[in-house]
């Protein structure tokens, strides 16, 4: 409705068929296309299910921006559960509706607004039967003749296209839209096509999942997570629709274990390793790689890393088993010598040489960005050692070490080293030995404040008072005690 003026002989109309919502939906078989819009604004307005039901099975435009239409409004879940059953009876139809059009059913909620707006004021009649919203992606087919019949049974029955921002399918607490998936999936008939930037994956079952990945346009997703305890084979498993998503740019895979209730033989686990490591090849668009808390590594990162396409500008390999060859095999891989963003936290390197690390931080000096060491075992030796290369990195806006026992010298040599690049602005450090006493390393304040002094007139020295510096009580699991700022 124009909130600028007073109503429209045309809101008054669309507000007073909504009264008794029988009359709105024996209305919508004669009722002209260019009122469909503002109905269906009022009817998600005034939270009329009933009417939105029969007005998606009606739909006379092939495109409905349902996705934006709920965010302006604020509109609360039942709205888009009245949808997908307006959707979910269609599908289930062998011939559908005589003015049903839809194609795209479009859930995103950045989604551009313009066909609402055309509606939402003065509207131009002639350009009602132009709009129809984005083209759904058909795959380029070789044409055949075909009978009048034939052809008008394949466009009554073509299948639907939901465009989604994110989808998360999770064991517990299904969404509505989760919901009405696994129900299409049961039935197996009129199944929807997904076309979604991200798939997100959280403790579901392989079963349901392999059925509702059957719904989705692998070649659209963009981010791939997946949490929750699967195991190795189950990776495996997920493999193959996996290497179909060749747009993927970021993938994101923690807590896969291997199975201690199953005796693994050795080649087995090199069997199914190389079953998920082999898709990637072909991921030619993969940026970012996320393995959390994956436990198939010890040994065997040169199989995964060796498999990637292109150079990562992201790599998180965080609570993993490494042994030091996968550590060795990770400094000199070609597919890291670009990063922006390393995170190794919580990979033990304690009595390892920090050599690698070196290599490492010189293959990426023209391209590191962030830099995240946190609870690593790393000593005095290590960060000494590394502080120089790191030193280099000239595009370096941050680094974090938390939770690793080193010294004040330490910590100078580290900041001596770094604060003076041009572009870094941020440093989350563990609170240094020295500043902790007796058996039980119970923190003294006393002299952590007498280091922060210190540390003030450092900085001024090295000309970055404003560098900010985090420290953090490693009794604490890395929770920020102190914000130090000199500006």
């Amino acid at each position: 409705m124009n909130s600028t003026g007073p109503p429209r002989l045309l809101d008054l109309a669309t507000l007073s068929l909504l009264r008794v919502e029988a009359w709105a939906i024996a209305a919508l078989e004669s009722l002209p296309m260019e009122l469909f819009p503002p109905l269906f604004m009022e009817a998600v307005a005034g939270r009329h299910s009933k009417t939105l039901k029969a007005m998606v099975q009606a739909w006379p435009f092939s495109h409905l921006p349902l996705g934006a239409l709920m965010k302006a409004q604020r509109a609360p879940q039942d709205v888009l559960k009245a949808a997908l059953e307006g959707l979910d009876v269609l599908l289930a139809q062998k011939v559908r509706p005589r003015r049903w059009k839809l194609k795209v059913l479009d859930l995103r909620g950045n989604a551009n607004t313009s066909f609402w707006n055309m509606w939402s004021g003065t509207w131009d009649r002639s350009s009602v039967g132009s709009y129809e919203g984005p083209e759904v992606a058909q795959p380029k087919t070789k044409r055949r003749k075909v009978d009048d019949s034939r052809k008008e049974e394949k466009q009554l029955l073509a299948p639907v296209q939901v465009l989604l921002e994110e989808l998360c399918l999770k064991k517990a607490a299904p969404d509505e839209f989760l919901t009405f998936l696994l129900k299409r999936a049961k039935q197996r008939k009129g199944l929807p096509h997904l076309c979604c930037r991200k798939l997100e994956f959280v403790d579901m079952a392989l079963g349901h999942l392999q059925k509702i990945l059957r719904m989705v346009q692998l070649d659209c997703v963009q981010e791939v997570e997946v949490h929750g305890s699967w195991d190795l084979f189950t990776l495996a498993r997920f493999a193959p629709p996996l290497g179909q998503m060749v747009n993927l740019s970021r993938l994101r895979v923690s807590d896969i274990l291997l199975n201690s209730f199953t005796p693994w033989a050795a080649e087995e686990v090199e069997k199914l390793v190389f079953q998920f490591s082999s898709q990637l090849l072909r991921l030619h668009q993969l940026q970012e790689l996320h393995l959390d808390s994956v436990f198939f590594l010890e040994g065997r990162l040169d199989q995964v890393l060796r498999c990637l396409k292109t150079p990562l500008v992201t790599l998180f390999i965080t609570n993993c088993l490494l042994l030091e060859s996968d550590l060795t095999y990770l400094s000199s891989c070609l597919h890291t010598s670009h990063l922006r963003y390393l995170n190794l936290s919580d990979v033990n390197m304690m009595g390892l040489s920090p050599e690698f690390l070196q290599v490492l931080l010189e293959g990426v000096s023209a391209t590191l960005h962030r830099l995240e060491l946190d609870g690593c075992g790393i000593t005095d030796y290590h960060l000494t050692s590394i502080s120089p290369a790191l030193g280099r990195c000239s595009q370096l806006t941050s680094f974090s070490f938390r939770g690793n026992p080193v010294s004040t010298v330490a910590v100078e040599s580290l900041l001596r080293h770094t604060v003076v690049l041009s572009k870094f602005r941020l440093g989350l450090l563990p609170v240094p030995l020295e500043c902790y006493v007796g058996l039980q390393g119970t923190l003294d304040l006393g002299n952590l404040r007498g280091y922060l002094a210190e540390l003030r007139l450092t900085l001024q020295d090295l000309g970055r008072p404003d560098a900010v510096l985090l420290f953090s009580d490693s009794a604490c699991s890395y929770h920020t005690i102190l914000l130090y700022s000199v500006t």
